[in-house]
């Protein structure tokens, strides 16, 4: 009997809005929050916002203070809550 795969969540795949300050990092589009955790991750390895001591830390730029609420550094689970403010 072959194995069922996985189904994804439904609510993890439903295309997201992102806030305007979002979208500065990501672009307007909409789409599941696995994409714009991906999309995230890339501008802050492009930037090379992750901190270096600390690797769990994201250091903030100018866009993505904005998406931080002003703050300079988030862990990285602070930063998944902070994000899903910013998505409709």
């Amino acid at each position: 009997m072959p194995k069922k795969g996985r189904k994804p969540s439904a609510a993890f795949m439903k295309p997201l809005t992102p806030s305007e300050a979002l979208a500065e990092v990501i672009g307007s589009k909409a789409m599941p929050r696995t994409q714009v955790t991906k999309k995230l991750w890339d501008y802050i390895k492009k930037h090379k916002l992750q901190d270096s001591k600390n690797r769990r830390n994201i250091n903030a730029d100018e866009a993505l203070k904005k998406v931080f609420g002003g703050k300079k550094q988030v862990s990285m689970f602070e930063m998944t809550k902070l994000v899903s403010k910013h998505l409709k």
